[in-house]
């Protein structure tokens, strides 16, 4: 059996999981219900934009703070949303246990000694006159 062959198993086993099969229907519940689905779209929101100045190194001020936790709570209240969050987060840990397998596998080709021998080859490593040399051979043409 090929790789793909694997793969194209992986996908439908993935397909067949009951963490898929429960956040797929979870989530066509929550496509249904218009003020659930914008409620965690607006927590979503907050929440991405907190993330984004992390990230930016820049401050959260306590006010934003406070309203990502109140608008936690009151999603938390929402039975649809709260299942929607746990069945996603039961998938999300299944794709991340598959990511990590296969990773796993693919580690001899990422380890720490290999990528610095790559560095050591790359052009910025040349001798400088290797590096003029070819940029007078550039300028020839």
């Amino acid at each position: 059996m090929s790789v793909y062959d694997h793969a194209h198993a992986l996908a439908r086993a993935i397909k067949g999981s009951p963490e898929f099969r429960n956040f797929l229907k979870v989530k066509e519940k929550l496509d249904q219900d218009k003020s659930a689905k914008e409620m965690l779209a607006d927590f979503r929101k907050v929440q991405w934009e907190l993330q984004k100045q992390k990230l930016a190194g820049l401050e959260i001020a306590p006010e934003q703070e406070k309203r990502l936790s109140q608008l936690l709570e009151i999603i938390g209240l929402n039975l649809l949303v709260k299942e929607f969050l746990e069945t996603e987060y039961r998938f999300s840990i299944m794709v991340a246990d598959i990511q990590k397998i296969i990773g796993d596998a693919m580690e001899p080709l990422l380890s720490a000694e290999w990528i610095a021998d790559l560095g050591d080859q790359s052009p910025a490593a040349a001798p400088a006159g290797e590096e003029n040399q070819a940029a007078t051979k550039q300028n020839e043409f």
